[in-house]
């Protein structure tokens, strides 16, 4: 077995429906035995906080060894990990085929799942995850919910930090009444026929998070994709699971992948691609979900017809070639890549669709943004988030680019909070497409 090969590794069903994958001494002879590994290696110890912390855990054991080490101890180095994956894609040496057998991600995975089917998983971290009845209740009160969660907002913020663990300082993203679904009824816009893409065809996933707090990113897909050619329809079941997938809870993400998969599946037999608008749930669709049903054909039908958006757009300037028109955006960008994004092993597709832009200035970052999904925004976790998001907020400012731009708009808030906590700077933030769409001119 070789060490750092350059293919992508191979990562193994997730066992969630044995009895096994939740038995407390075989997860803690597992979290042993890759701790052993990790602990000599220590490749992975500027990725995020589980690292330092599980090194730490051992140098300052009794022993200085694993043998000293309760196995309560390790729960903190669990809680520190955001399921990135990026020490799995990116990191470490020794992930399968390799004998190490090395799933860093899915091991601590496997430890909240455990965790969860125990009922340890607090009320406050399970009820921020529900983000489709959060985000129903909020859109209805969609200027009260704004006001209560800004961070200007010295009366409500204190008490959402006491009451469900939000710290007071994290920038949370706003709420519309108008989901992008409502949206795209009456804004919809015919494909352009004269397009190199014409006769294309795609079903856009919605996602929770640009359907309830940020519409403008779908609106600017359809937008960018009709002046390609390409005809689109907007779809949501319901969410991707990703917050239940960090919360542990598999067999309500194993159920949202059936319902999912089984309302978009006409789709794909009628021919349209399935593009997912955020990475996060691009990545649950192609990879996480297949791995939680292996044997489920509709799933894996699904996985193949999933394209993130950055990668959609890079596909068609490949295949048939980008509709002409754009213009320069003015001023630069700096933009991150997500780690939901890296993961899937598709390249760097954000800063490859960047690039058609004419005359631009692109400064990339390839460090993490810190936020962590829900994790980052929480009392516990947020000074850590800061720290960890630091460098990436410092190369954004000293690029003094005019926008800063992440796939994930949640990294892009943080690293935007960040950047203002360098030197007061406010930097307008957008998704990489909302740019495209500048420069196409087809949104203000």
């Amino acid at each position: 077995m070789r060490e750092g090969g350059l293919g992508a590794p191979t990562r193994h069903p997730i066992a969630w429906d044995n009895p096994d994958f939740y038995d407390a001494e075989k997860i803690d002879a597992e979290m042993r035995r890759v701790a052993d590994i990790c602990h000599t290696c220590r490749r992975c110890f500027n990725l995020c906080d589980s690292f330092p912390r599980l090194f730490d855990l051992i140098d300052n054991s009794e022993s200085g060894e694993l043998d000293a080490v309760k196995s309560e101890d390790f729960a903190p180095v669990v809680e520190a990990c955001t399921l990135c994956d990026m020490c799995f894609m990116t990191k470490c040496p020794y992930v399968p085929p390799h004998e190490f057998n090395i799933d860093f991600p899915h091991l601590m995975l496997r430890y909240r799942a455990a965790e969860e089917k125990s009922g340890k998983i607090k009320w406050a971290d399970k009820a921020l995850a529900e983000t489709d009845r959060n985000g129903q209740m909020a859109r209805v009160v969609a200027p009260l919910a704004n006001w209560a969660t800004s961070l200007d907002n010295k009366l409500t913020r204190p008490v959402m930090e006491m009451v469900a663990g939000i710290d007071r300082n994290a920038a949370l993203p706003k709420f519309h009444a108008r989901t992008f679904e409502l949206r795209a009824v009456s804004e919809s816009v015919p494909p352009d026929a004269t397009a190199p893409g014409f006769g294309r065809k795609a079903v856009l996933y919605a996602t929770c998070f640009v359907n309830y707090n940020n519409p403008d990113i779908g609106t600017a897909a359809q937008a960018v994709l009709a002046k390609n050619g390409v005809a689109t329809e907007v779809a949501y079941p319901e969410c991707c699971g990703m917050p239940q997938l960090e919360q542990g809870e598999l067999s309500r993400v194993a159920d949202k992948a059936r319902r999912v998969a089984t309302a978009l599946m006409p789709y794909v037999d009628q021919g349209y691609d399935i593009v997912a608008l955020i990475p996060s749930c691009a990545l649950m669709l192609k990879f996480e979900w297949p791995l939680l049903l292996p044997n489920d054909e509709s799933v894996a039908k699904l996985a193949k017809a999933t394209f993130d958006l950055s990668e959609y757009v890079v596909d068609i300037a490949k295949k048939e070639g980008l509709a002409p028109g754009m213009q320069p955006v003015p001023g630069g960008v700096s933009l991150h890549l997500a780690c939901h994004a890296r993961a899937q092993n598709m390249g760097a597709k954000a800063a490859d669709m960047l690039r058609l832009l004419p005359q631009g200035k692109l400064d990339v970052i390839e460090r993490c943004s810190g936020h962590g999904g829900s994790w980052g925004v929480k009392r516990d976790n947020f000074p850590v988030a800061m720290k960890i998001g630091r460098p990436p907020s410092r190369q954004a400012n000293e690029a003094n680019n005019a926008y800063l731009s992440s796939e994930c708009p949640l990294a892009g808030l943080h690293l935007q909070q960040g950047v203002e906590a360098i030197d007061g700077k406010t930097q307008e933030t957008l998704h990489p497409i909302e740019l495209m769409a500048l420069a196409y001119g087809v949104t203000s």
